[in-house]
């Protein structure tokens, strides 16, 4: 692919809106992995342009009905939260799916028994209201890349399943996908010429381990320009990022590799630059209280 025909990649901006939907349906993906369908009258004109666009989720207390949501900005450029308790409980989530025309929005849920959005995902029933507030923007890649290299674990699932949807078909993609076991695998619809592997930790850890490591160097790389595409927990990331960027030299604009959570840190702000070298800093809290799954859990 000549240089001067590459494809461009496009950040899009919305207005951002705060929006309390209801829980439609609750549907079991995995043992570990559990579809929360969204909907009601504020749905409407939802945007989603991206398959990795995000949402900021907005939970209710313990035992409240309702969650605490931030305010719209005055200049409408942002968020304004409380100053005073309640404070809003947030957390980031990739859409997995929007139907307009059906008035329902998915979002994928990783169970692990700890957590703020784990909790509430798995005693979520019919009629419960979630707070939801973006996206704020869209990152627009086109799909005219000679062929696209994803990887991820359960966090960036949602994400490379909706990719792997929306590409042509026939266009060649590698794609390693990080679970706990065989029980965690399931369908992944393309059209794409994709070559699916699913890894499994058998034991390890979230966070712990190098199968994504390993998996990403082994790749034969094809002819032509690749898109790469990769997320899960930030410690795991470095070294792949490095072996890209630095091993490789492959252009950072075509080669995405964030760091959607970190282990023993509470919502982790993934928007952060992360870098090759810079440990990413960020408060550290009770284990028991991490957002392990990042966009997604």
């Amino acid at each position: 692919m000549e240089t001067s025909k590459l494809p461009e990649i496009e950040v899009v901006y919305h207005d951002i809106t705060v929006r309390t939907l209801e829980v439609l349906r609750v549907t079991r993906v995995t043992p570990r992995m559990l579809r929360v369908t969204l909907g009601g009258p504020e749905l409407a004109g939802f945007i989603d342009r991206s398959p990795a666009d995000h949402v900021k989720c907005f939970f209710p207390e313990p035992g409240a009905e309702l969650p605490v949501l931030p305010r719209i900005a005055d200049d409408g450029d942002g968020l304004e939260f409380p100053t005073e308790p309640p404070f809003p409980i947030s957390r980031d989530y990739t859409t997995r799916r929007y139907d307009a025309e059906a008035g329902e929005l998915d979002l994928d849920f990783v169970l692990h028994g700890k957590g703020v959005a784990s909790v509430w995902a798995e005693q979520a029933r019919p009629g419960q209201k979630l707070g939801v507030a973006g996206p704020r923007g869209s990152i627009m890649v086109p799909w005219e890349f000679d062929w696209y290299l994803f990887a991820g674990d359960e966090t960036a699932i949602p994400a490379i399943c909706r990719m792997l949807e929306d590409l042509p078909d026939g266009v060649p993609a590698k794609v390693f996908l990080l679970v706990d076991d065989a029980g965690e695998e399931h369908p992944v619809p393309t059209r794409a010429d994709a070559e699916i592997v699913w890894l499994h930790r058998d034991g390890l850890a979230h966070g712990d381990g190098d199968l994504m490591e390993q998996a990403v160097k082994s790749v034969e790389f094809l002819p032509g320009q690749p898109f790469i595409w990769i997320a899960g927990e930030a410690g795991e990331l470095k070294p792949i990022r490095r072996h890209l960027h630095r091993d490789l030299g492959l252009n950072r604009e075509y080669t995405d590799v964030d760091g959607f959570w970190k282990r023993g840190v509470v919502n982790l702000d993934h928007h952060e630059p992360q870098d090759d070298d810079d440990e990413e800093t960020a408060e550290t809290a009770d284990p028991a209280d991490t957002t392990v799954t990042g966009d997604n859990g």
